[in-house]
């Protein structure tokens, strides 16, 4: 059986968020169980690309009323992420550093050019070259939904409708809607068959993709069944199509985050719970100018609405003018606002405080190895991977009860728990999170066995893959 993912994202060749990790680890636990997964996203310019071996393996163009569009696909030779990798390259599409946004952060202003061009260029490959022809086409978020669309019911693309689609939905908020009046950028197709792409007289890549899709799958199960209720707007979509819908929670790559070899560590875990937390801690609080001795909490991710940054400063803030018994740490982009508050917390609290408004991956590592805690208070959370990270590093997450965070952290309150959980967003929930994670620090060994509980979880694909796999062959 043979797979394509299509994806705008890949760990570590391009990555913004969770999706990457997905697409970049899902494939090797497929390949095990024996499934030959390929993967194919646009050809950004990113320092991934530099000196790496390529072989050119199809060349294509087509026209639109105002562009002729050429492209070519490029295979890595080298088995350099477990999988056979290829990119998309399109001049004047993907050829700019950046996924979605350039180095200063602006988004660019013709991602809808750029997606359809991908899209349409994908399958423009699987049906002019028969060696890449897959069973099963895969496909991931908005970027890739109207794929489902055009291999059904464009005309060119005749000669492959038969080859079954996945979807799989990792954030349902980003919908790739746009106006009827950028319809032209489609190839042709039967007029009659407009309303599987429209949703409230816009075209809708995501709406598009769960209509026609043969399976639809999302990052976990208690996220699928939110869908139902919250979903900006596809509420009676999901509502009516939950037949074909299915929650699979995400796992992480065990081999890339391992604390026994990740290179990005100061002190490797040699079976001692206890040392191996406090060494990294002790290295991360030198970098950061904090008091070891405190508890340590942690936020790496995304510095938006969504995430619950917003809330961190006033809750920090309202700790730390009462008490000063604990340190915080934060790795993270994002809104300007919340960085500016962010940045006043640790110069009105630098013993206690330590903003780093970047992103750093090594030092992401070194925070889930050194944090006594991490702190996720997302308003959403479709699977959530951090806190996955952060327990395969002896680091206890504080999480709110939302999508995969849900399926993943049981609570301390429930038997064999591993995290904190509340329920509400708000200034009294939080603390209270915070009193209780405080009083678990003071209890050392209570918190160094769920420390070691925590990093005995097995967060892998390897079950999920397995669940992927028995979604292929119920199409075929």
């Amino acid at each position: 059986m043979k797979v394509l993912f299509a994806s705008a994202e890949c760990y570590p060749v391009a990555k913004v968020g969770g999706l990457a990790d997905v697409v970049g680890s899902l494939p090797k636990y497929l390949q095990k169980t024996g499934v030959e997964t390929h993967v194919v996203i646009p050809g950004y310019i990113m320092p991934w690309f530099e000196g790496k071996l390529y072989r050119v393996v199809h060349y294509g163009h087509y026209n639109t009323p105002y562009e002729t569009v050429h492209f070519e696909v490029r295979h890595y030779i080298e088995d350099l992420l477990g999988f056979p990798f290829y990119t998309i390259y399109i001049p004047g599409k993907f050829d700019r550093y950046g996924v979605y946004a350039d180095k200063n952060g602006y988004y660019f202003q013709d991602e809808i050019e750029r997606y359809i061009a991908f899209q349409r260029c994908v399958l423009m490959w699987m049906r002019d070259d028969a060696t890449a022809r897959p069973d099963i086409l895969h496909c991931h978020d908005h970027h890739t939904g109207l794929m489902p669309f055009m291999k059904q019911y464009v005309y060119e693309f005749e000669s492959i409708k038969y080859i079954p689609i996945v979807f799989t939905i990792h954030n349902e908020r980003y919908q790739g809607a746009f106006s009827w009046s950028k319809s032209h950028l489609l190839p042709h197709y039967d007029n009659w068959k407009t309303g599987l792409l429209d949703w409230n007289q816009t075209i809708n890549p995501l709406a598009s993709a769960v209509r026609i899709s043969y399976k639809v799958t999302t990052v976990s199960p208690n996220y699928m069944n939110e869908l139902m209720y919250n979903s900006f707007g596809l509420e009676s979509l999901f509502q009516s199509e939950w037949w074909k819908c299915t929650g699979i929670l995400n796992g992480i790559d065990n081999e890339t985050w391992d604390p026994a070899t990740d290179p990005m560590l100061e002190h490797h875990f040699e079976g001692d719970t206890i040392s191996f937390k406090r060494k990294n801690k002790e290295a991360l609080c030198r970098k950061a100018n904090l008091n070891p001795d405190l508890p340590l909490y942690g936020f790496i991710g995304r510095l938006v609405y969504e995430k619950g940054a917003d809330q961190l400063p006033g809750l920090i803030h309202n700790w730390l003018a009462n008490h000063r018994n604990a340190n915080f740490i934060f790795l993270g982009t994002g809104d300007k606002n919340i960085e500016n508050e962010l940045l006043h917390l640790a110069y009105t609290y630098p013993e206690n405080v330590a903003s780093m408004l970047a992103y750093d991956e090594p030092l992401a590592h070194q925070i889930y190895a050194g944090a006594d805690y991490l702190l996720m208070p997302s308003r959403v959370e479709p699977c959530g991977l951090n806190q996955m990270f952060a327990m395969r590093y002896g680091t206890i997450p504080i999480v709110r009860t939302t999508g995969g965070l849900k399926d993943s952290v049981r609570d301390l309150s429930e038997e064999n728990g591993v995290g904190i959980r509340f329920d509400h967003l708000n200034l009294q929930d939080m603390s209270h999170a915070l009193f209780r994670s405080y009083k678990v620090y003071e209890q050392t060994d209570y918190k160094n066995d769920i420390a070691a509980r925590a990093m005995s979880l097995d967060f892998s694909w390897d079950v999920s893959a397995e669940k992927y796999k028995e979604i292929y062959e119920s199409l075929l």
